[in-house]
């Protein structure tokens, strides 16, 4: 019995933290995001009252309609935290490295296995898509992706390849959409060949690089 509120003591903390994070991120991006949170809460809750006057029952649709608010207050949180933390990071050198490590689900990423002096990199992650190379920099990431590439093919010889842009420009992936788009892309491996090249890859590594810290979604929110 002990054992077990000690364990959800342990769970609920993480958690905690994190929401506290995630909120002071948010207000540092979006400072009037506690006014939006109570506002949406206040109004859902009196549209719930006013249905129960207008159906004689106001106590009972006050009561069912409480948590109704808090999930709307919470689902609006969860859009707009996921939206502050990619404008936290944005521009900072590593941030797609640090969206694509947010992926905890069935990929790896070695974050900057290339770097330039201009500061252009190359990221590598591998997942059951097979092997993801993540530029991202200026136009010179180009030829930094195709170097990385067969650097990568003498490695993984067979394992499809996918190079991908970061940027905002025509033809990149815009950061915010970075997870979305990796994680929708087909399965080309099992689970073992999967392991397989994880295994192989593991001993080419990367470079010691700077990642921006903070709360990131795992999964991509909806944007306007």
């Amino acid at each position: 019995m002990f054992k077990r509120k000690s364990k959800e003591k342990k769970i609920k903390a993480p958690r905690l933290k994190t929401f506290r994070d995630a909120y002071s991120v948010t207000k540092v991006v979006k400072p009037w995001i506690a006014f939006a949170l109570i506002g949406i809460f206040l109004i859902t809750w009196i549209i719930g009252i006013v249905i129960g006057m207008v159906v004689d029952h106001p106590i009972y649709f006050g009561f069912v309609s409480l948590p109704l608010a808090l999930l709307m207050a919470l689902l609006f949180f969860t859009h707009q935290a996921g939206a502050a933390a990619y404008s936290s990071i944005e521009g900072q050198i590593g941030a797609a490295a640090s969206v694509l490590m947010a992926i905890r689900k069935g990929w790896t990423t070695t974050p900057a296995v290339a770097v330039s002096r201009n500061q252009d990199m190359v990221h590598r992650s591998v997942g059951r898509a097979g092997i993801i190379l993540t530029g991202e920099g200026s136009q010179g990431v180009n030829q930094m992706l195709n170097e990385e590439r067969k650097k990568t093919e003498r490695f993984a010889l067979g394992v499809p390849i996918t190079l991908v842009l970061v940027g905002d420009e025509s033809g990149r992936i815009p950061l915010r959409k970075l997870q979305k788009h990796v994680q929708k892309m087909p399965k080309k491996l099992t689970a073992h060949q999967m392991r397989e090249v994880r295994a192989r890859l593991k001993a080419v590594g990367g470079l010691s690089m700077p990642i921006p810290k903070g709360p990131m979604p795992t999964r991509a929110p909806k944007m306007r």
